[in-house]
């Protein structure tokens, strides 16, 4: 049976971690008033489904606030705040308004994955920006149900993109949780009320209710950085390798850890965790899209060449949020070089300051992540404001989660079976 590979600090001790990282009531209240003003302004500058979603949010939120400042229970706010901002968007979305492109794409791979064993359409059928997939293979599961036949809400991908991500962000706050969640019922309550913070703010919940596909990345991130905390290295090189098989959004987060691994405990577990990362990414995509390698040239066009807007005329991704980066491609060929570049000049000059002084535990590598994220999101030529999911999701999972202990787990604790 495999184990986790583990490494334990010089002069390290057991962790001993105490009860109780939930936040405050008073301080959830100002978060969910947080919460509140930024759907408003959804609500009054954009319009379609944001508008949508932003009109049953902004009451949720309000009534979640008002709830936990004056009331004695967190249930009832936690509840109006899932249904206002998630369950009830999602499910009205879904079936009364129009299909997000992020849908269309996932249920047309999908169908092509069943149909032809590769979620991508050739070259020479890659007529418009629709026919392009910018998604790795495992993304599609997502879209199987619908392309089998299932119909109404559970043929949806939305809904399995938020049960998905629900129970990722349920098994990274229980890996934070001083014992297990399954005996300790203080520990239980944490976990269920930070995973029901999370999944209702607008970070997890506007993208969910859309369909758009961070979410359950941004989730599998968190897993890994979790258990990264714990010791469990083998464990969140797993993990991490899943959410690489999803979306290249994942990838930058293996370095970082990689170099703070590497710096904490040794070249050895460093490579192996790196490793382990890529062998699953690449084993999980061969075994979703066995078919994919066999046209390379139309994988990199719809994950390459698409996301980077690289494509020409009507192929070009409709990713144009007026940012640094769109703003400089808009200008013409030289201004998207100058994007491109300053975009890879920012990541190499990222790559020296790890080399330089790498992160020395989980809690800097998050903030290096979102760091990293906010800056290429902002430089990238075809980009979105929604990308800044990245970034805040990070920092939202350091305000809900405790410290990272200085210590490590007991070797013999954390040897167990993956």
């Amino acid at each position: 049976m495999d184990t986790v590979w583990v490494a334990r600090a010089r002069g390290a001790q057991p962790i001993r971690r105490a009860h109780g990282f939930r936040p405050s009531r008073r301080r959830a209240a100002a978060w969910y008033g947080g919460f509140a003003v930024y759907a408003a302004g959804v609500a009054i500058f954009t319009g379609q489904s944001d508008r949508i979603w932003a009109a049953w949010a902004v009451g949720a939120y309000v009534v979640a606030a008002l709830a936990l400042w004056f009331g004695r229970t967190w249930t009832v706010p936690l509840v109006v705040a899932l249904g206002g901002a998630l369950a009830a968007p999602t499910a009205w979305l879904a079936t009364h308004g129009q299909l997000p492109a992020e849908v269309t794409v996932i249920r047309q791979a999908a169908a092509l994955l069943l149909k032809h064993g590769t979620p991508y359409l050739p070259v020479s059928q890659l007529t418009n920006w629709t026919s392009y997939n910018p998604y790795l293979p495992v993304m599609e599961i997502f879209g199987l149900p619908g392309a089998a036949g299932v119909r109404g809400l559970a043929g949806d991908p939305r809904v399995w993109l938020t049960l998905f991500t629900m129970a990722l962000l349920a098994v990274a706050f229980g890996i934070f949780a001083s014992d297990n969640p399954l005996r300790c019922a203080e520990c239980r309550t944490d976990v269920i009320r930070c995973t029901a913070l999370a999944t209702a703010s607008p970070i997890i919940a506007f993208p969910l209710a859309l369909g758009i596909t961070d979410p359950p990345v941004i989730a599998l991130v968190c897993v890994a950085l979790a258990c990264v905390a714990r010791g469990w290295i083998l464990r969140a090189g797993l993990v991490l390798g899943a959410a690489c098989a999803m979306k290249a959004t994942a990838w930058p987060a293996v370095p970082v850890l990689a170099f703070m691994i590497f710096d904490r405990y040794a070249p050895r577990i460093a490579g192996r965790f790196a490793l382990t990362a890529a062998a699953v990414a690449a084993g999980l995509a061969a075994l979703a899209a066995p078919e994919a390698m066999a046209s390379p040239r139309s994988v990199l066009q719809n994950t390459v060449a698409f996301p980077l807007g690289l494509t020409k005329g009507h192929d070009k991704t409709p990713a144009a949020s007026p940012l640094p980066g769109h703003v400089l491609a808009s200008l013409g060929t030289g201004g998207h070089l100058v994007a491109m570049g300053l975009m890879l000049a920012t990541a190499l000059g990222f790559v020296i300051w790890l080399c330089i002084r790498p992160p020395r535990d989980v809690r800097s590598v998050a903030w290096r992540l979102a760091l990293g994220y906010a800056i290429v999101f902002a430089l990238a030529p075809a980009t979105r404001w929604g990308y800044f999911a990245y970034p805040l999701g990070l920092l939202g999972w350091l305000f809900l989660t405790p410290a990272e202990p200085a210590t490590e787990p007991d070797p013999q604790e954390a040897m167990a079976p993956v």
